[in-house]
C-alpha cells in the first residue's frame, strides 16, 4: 500500500536551492533512513513528509494516502500544550489509551471503586496488552525518573525522550524521524533497535548519524547529494557498495566528457562558426557539455590535518579522586594515569556523571576528595554537548578568524582561515553567512574546527556524533584513527564510532562506581550479555519442578511461565544456531538473503535477550 508521494518536489531558501524536482514513494513497511550532508535539507525534506512544509514549483505533487496518521519527531520538540509529562503522554483520543490513562489516574487516587470501573473498562477494550506496552516504553526511555515534573523544567534531552515516548505510545501507520538516538543512552538506542526490528510492518523515515541502528532497523537508503536522490534497497553496508560503484561510472563518464570538452574547445578557438543552424546546435552542445564538466568537478571532501602539540612523558593522573554533587555519589576513590595516545571512551547511563567528569578533567569543576595532576605540555581541545555560543553578527570566516588568521599544519605548513573552511566544507560564499544562519550540523562542523584549531594534544569529545552528518563521522574517524598522536577521550552513544576508535572503556555504572575494561564497546557488550547468560543458565540443564515450588514468592502462574520460558530459550538458541551455520557457508547465500537472516538474527538476539531477563526475574524469586 502506497503511504507517501512526493513528484518534482522543489525547495530552496533565497537563491540557495537544496532540492530540485525530487521524487520519492513510501510503502507500507518500508524503513528508510535519509543520508545527506549538512546543510543539504534533510530535516526540511522531513517537514516536507510530514506536511509541516509545502513544496516549490508548478508540477509539485505531494500525495499521501487517505486517513494515515503521521508522527514527526523533531530534533527540538516543544509541548506548548501541556505542563506534565503525564499529560503529553495520554493526550491521544485513542480509547485504549484512554482507559490506560484513567486506570493510572484511578490507582494514584486510591478510590477502589474508580479503580474497578477503570479495570472493567480495560477489560471491555482488551487494553491490557496497550497498558504493558505504555509501562515498556516509559520504563525502557527513562520517562519514569522525571514523571512528576514540570515540563519547563526538563532538559532538551529529557524533552527528546518525552516526545519519542509519545510518539510510539500513540502507535501511528507512518514515523517521520528526525535523530531519534540523539540524548538516548546505550541501553536506550539498543532497545529501540531491537523495538523497530521486531515490528516489520512500521513504516519509517528517518535521518539518523548512527550506522549500527541504521543498519539494525532500515532496509532501504536514499542518498540526496546535489539536489538529486538515490535510492538504495538494503542495508548502509550494501548502500556504500553501490555508491563507490556510482561514483567509479561517474569518474569514467566525467573522463570521456572531459576529452569530449576539449575538442570541441579547440573547435570553438580556431573556427569560425558557420551561422548555419548545425553549428548553432553544436555552440549549445560546448556550452552543455561544458557546464556538465564544471558541476562534476565538485567533489568536495573534508579534509582534516591539523597539527597535533607536543605531548611530555606526563599526561594526566587521578589519585583517589571523588565527586560528590547535592548528596549523589558521581565518582568514589578513582585512580587512573593516562598514557600516551590511548583512546578511551565512556559508558554509562544518563545522569551517573560523563559529562560531569570531563568538567572536572579540564578544571571546570574541583573534585570533593583526592586529587588530578596535570602534565605541564597538556593543550586540552574540548568538544562539548552545548557546542559554541555564535555571536548574531559573525560571518563564517569571521568565526575562524577570531581564532587566527594563519592555522599551523603538519609538516611546518600554514593555511589561511578561508583556505581551512574550504576543507571543512564551507564554500567561499558560504564562508560569508552569518554563522547563526547554519544549519544544526553545520554549526557543529564549524564548533569542531575551532577546538580542532587549538592543536590539542588530549582531545576530549562529549557526544561528538551529535547533528554531524555521516560523511563527517567518517573522516574524523579516519583522522583520529590514522592521524592524530595525542589522547582522547570520548564519551558518545554512538556506538560504530566508539567500536572503530576506542581501546578500552571507562564503565560508569552509578553510586560512584567507574570499572575499567580494555576492549572497544561491542567486545564489552558481548562479554556482558555472555555473563548474564551464564548467570541464568546456571543449573538449567538439570532444574527440577520441585525446586521451583519449594522457592517463596512464586505463583501457580509464573511457574507455568517459567517452564514456558525455559522451552522459548531452548527455541531461539536453536534458531540462532541454524542461522549462524548460513552464515558459515554465506558463499551460498544471496545479498537479499544475507540481508533477511541479518535482520533475523538480530530479532532473534534481542528476543532472546528478553526472554533470559524474565527467566531470570522469576527465578531469583
Amino acid at each position: 500500500m502506497n503511504y507517501l508521494t512526493l513528484e518534482n518536489v522543489t525547495k530552496s531558501y533565497g537563491p540557495k536551492i537544496l532540492f530540485k524536482n525530487i521524487s520519492v514513494t513510501i510503502n507500507r513497511g518500508d524503513k528508510i533512513a535519509l543520508v545527506a550532508k549538512n546543510g543539504t535539507g534533510k530535516t526540511t525534506l522531513l517537514r516536507v513528509l510530514s506536511g509541516q512544509e509545502g513544496s516549490e514549483g508548478e508540477q509539485a505533487k505531494i500525495l499521501f494516502a487517505r486517513d494515515i496518521r503521521i508522527a514527526f519527531l523533531t530534533q527540538d520538540p516543544t509541548f506548548e500544550n501541556f505542563s506534565t509529562p503525564q499529560q503529553a503522554l495520554f493526550a491521544s483520543p485513542n480509547p485504549a489509551l484512554q482507559a490506560v490513562a484513567e486506570y493510572e489516574a484511578a490507582l494514584l487516587s486510591h478510590d477502589d471503586t474508580r479503580l474497578q470501573n477503570a479495570m472493567v473498562h480495560l477489560e471491555e477494550l482488551r487494553a491490557w496488552e496497550t497498558e504493558a506496552l505504555v509501562k515498556e516504553i516509559m520504563s525502557r526511555l527513562g520517562i519514569d525518573e522525571f514523571i512528576e515534573q514540570r515540563i519547563s523544567t526538563l532538559s532538551g534531552g529529557q524533552r527528546k525522550r518525552l516526545a519519542l515516548a509519545c510518539i510510539l505510545i500513540e502507535q501511528p501507520d507512518f514515523l517521520i524521524l528526525d535523530e531519534p538516538t540523539n540524548h538516548l543512552d546505550l541501553d536506550m538506542i539498543e532497545w529501540l533497535e531491537a523495538y523497530f526490528a521486531a515490528r516489520p510492518s512500521y513504516t519509517l523515515f528517518m535521518v539518523t548519524h548512527d550506522r549500527y541502528f541504521l543498519d539494525g532497523v532500515c532496509n532501504t537508503i536514499i542518498e540526496m547529494e546535489k539536489g538529486n536522490v538515490y535510492r538504495f534497497k538494503g542495508n548502509y553496508a550494501y548502500y556504500l557498495e553501490q555508491k563507490m560503484l556510482r561514483a567509479e561510472i561517474e569518474g569514467a563518464t566525467l573522463d570521456k566528457q572531459k576529452k569530449l570538452l576539449d575538442k570541441e574547445r579547440a573547435w570553438m578557438a580556431t573556427t569560425a562558426p558557420a551561422r548555419t543552424s548545425k553549428s548553432k546546435v553544436r555552440i549549445e552542445d560546448f556550452h552543455d557539455l561544458k557546464e556538465a564538466v564544471t558541476a562534476k568537478r565538485d567533489n568536495e571532501t573534508l579534509s582534516m590535518d591539523i597539527k597535533t602539540t607536543w605531548l611530555g612523558s606526563k599526561i594526566v593522573e587521578f589519585h583517589n579522586v571523588s565527586l560528590e554533587i547535592g548528596g549523589k555519589k558521581l565518582l568514589t576513590d578513582f585512580s587512573y594515569k593516562f598514557k600516551r595516545g590511548e583512546r578511551i571512551g565512556i559508558v554509562g547511563k544518563n545522569g551517573v556523571g560523563k559529562s560531569t567528569f570531563l568538567k572536572m578533567l579540564v578544571g571546570e569543576m574541583e573534585p570533593t576528595g583526592g586529587k588530578i595532576i596535570v602534565g605541564e605540555t597538556i593543550n586540552y581541545g574540548y568538544y562539548t554537548q552545548d557546542g559554541m555560543i555564535l555571536k548574531e553578527d559573525r560571518r563564517v570566516i569571521e568565526v575562524i578568524q577570531d581564532i587566527a588568521e594563519f592555522i599551523p599544519l603538519e609538516k611546518g605548513q600554514k593555511m589561511t582561515a578561508a583556505a581551512l573552511l574550504e576543507r571543512f566544507l564551507f564554500s567561499r560564499e558560504q564562508q560569508q553567512v552569518y554563522a547563526s544562519q547554519l544549519s544544526g550540523g553545520e554549526k557543529r562542523r564549524l564548533y569542531l574546527l575551532t577546538v580542532l584549531m587549538g592543536n590539542p594534544n588530549f582531545l576530549i569529545l562529549d557526544e561528538p556524533t551529535n547533528d554531524l552528518d555521516i560523511l563527517t563521522l567518517n573522516v574524523l574517524e579516519d583522522f583520529l584513527e590514522n592521524t592524530y598522536k595525542g589522547c582522547c577521550l570520548i564519551v558518545t552513544h554512538d556506538r560504530y564510532f566508539m567500536d572503530r576508535i576506542v581501546e578500552h572503556l571507562f564503565i560508569f555504572e552509578g553510586e560512584g562506581i567507574v570499572r575499567d575494561s580494555n576492549g572497544n564497546y561491542t567486545e564489552y557488550r558481548e562479554a556482558l550479555k555472555q555473563t548474564q547468560r551464564d548467570t541464568k543458565r546456571v543449573d538449567s540443564p538439570t532444574f527440577k519442578p520441585e525446586q521451583i515450588n519449594n522457592k517463596t514468592g512464586l505463583t501457580d502462574t509464573e511457574r507455568k511461565e517459567l517452564k514456558k520460558l525455559e522451552r522459548e530459550v531452548d527455541k531461539f538458541e536453536t534458531r540462532k544456531k541454524e542461522i549462524t551455520a548460513k552464515f558459515d557457508n554465506a558463499g551460498n547465500l544471496s545479498a537479499d538473503e544475507i540481508t533477511k537472516l541479518s535482520k533475523e538474527l538480530h530479532i532473534v538476539e534481542s528476543q532472546l535477550e528478553e526472554v533470559e531477563m524474565r527467566w531470570l526475574e522469576l527465578s531469583e524469586k
